[in-house]
């Protein structure tokens, strides 16, 4: 297979033939926008509320394993949109979620939670103030649910905080379609939105009002894991993108490389790289996690 390592990697054929290699049957039919609704922030940066909005879930030692290079993990899934404090410093995790384990671990919180960096930019003036609150966005297959239910629910919690704008951070492929579905309700509502993502045609496809495409592997939204200074640019690119962007979807890349292993393009969900007993182990452990996701579902 010919990998052209400066392209951005297409993951929605990728995926589409995983999970029909593990014998999943008809692909995932992902949502598409024919109209994106677009809000310009109606204040200037050094005075607008800025919200973050995660796929990541808060910490619950209850549901196994979640630190740093956990395997996939159904049973930290959470099915409703949530508002919580920025301090104490949450701490909030990406093991139910499919970033690239193979190439990154999720050691370093502020690749993918942007709320350090942020902070820094409030107290530097250069945004007005970071919402007390941050929001949670279930990472939801079913389009109907995240547009009737988890929209909505997420926002009357931005009303409620009075939020001027909102970065939102993806951090698998299914995430991205979620995010970009909750930036058209926000938008709709007149709260401006941008996405700090890594996976650019997902969005381009569904449709979104502003991407910022970082291009490192899943799970990296907000920059390079254990390097501030690429946080940091991320994220003044991020919200320079609210006020520089005049139509929606608007996409702009950043300048940052991945500095890991060059060939995670080639690796990420490649059934061609799979062999029969390796294929056979995914699928069992998949079904593993559905299961226990269902069953938490099913609790609540």
């Amino acid at each position: 297979m010919d990998i052209d390592f400066d392209a951005p990697l297409d993951y929605l054929p990728r995926i589409k033939s995983y999970y029909v290699g593990l014998g999943y049957g008809k692909p995932y039919e992902w949502a598409k926008l024919d109209d994106v609704p677009f809000a310009n922030l109606q204040k200037p940066l050094s005075a607008a509320r800025i919200g973050i909005v995660t796929t990541a879930s808060l910490f619950n030692p209850a549901n196994g394993e979640q630190g740093p290079g956990a395997p996939y993990n159904g049973k930290a899934k959470f099915f409703t949109s949530y508002a919580e404090p920025i301090a104490p410093f949450p701490d909030v995790r990406v093991a139910h979620i499919a970033i690239d384990r193979a190439h990154t671990t999720a050691s370093d919180t502020a690749s993918y939670f942007p709320l350090a960096a942020l902070l820094r930019l409030a107290d530097a003036r250069y945004i007005g103030s970071v919402s007390p609150n941050f929001y949670g966005l279930p990472t939801n297959r079913s389009q109907r649910v995240t547009t009737q239910t988890d929209c909505p629910k997420l926002l009357s919690l931005c009303q409620a905080d009075a939020v001027d704008a909102v970065v939102m951070v993806p951090n698998c492929p299914v995430c991205h379609q979620s995010t970009a579905l909750a930036a058209a309700h926000l938008e709709a509502a007149g709260i401006a939105t941008v996405i700090m993502g890594c996976a650019r045609d997902i969005i381009a496809y569904v449709g979104a009002p502003r991407l910022l495409f970082n291009d490192l592997p899943l799970g990296n939204g907000a920059g390079l894991p254990h390097d501030q200074p690429s946080q940091d640019l991320a994220a003044k690119l991020a919200v320079d993108l609210l006020v520089d962007a005049t139509a929606p979807r608007t996409i702009k890349q950043s300048p940052l490389q991945w500095t890991g292993a060059a060939n995670w393009k080639k690796d990420y969900s490649n059934i061609a790289l799979l062999s029969k007993a390796e294929i056979a182990r995914l699928r069992a452990e998949f079904d593993a996690v559905k299961q226990d996701a269902a069953k938490l579902k099913k609790a609540l």
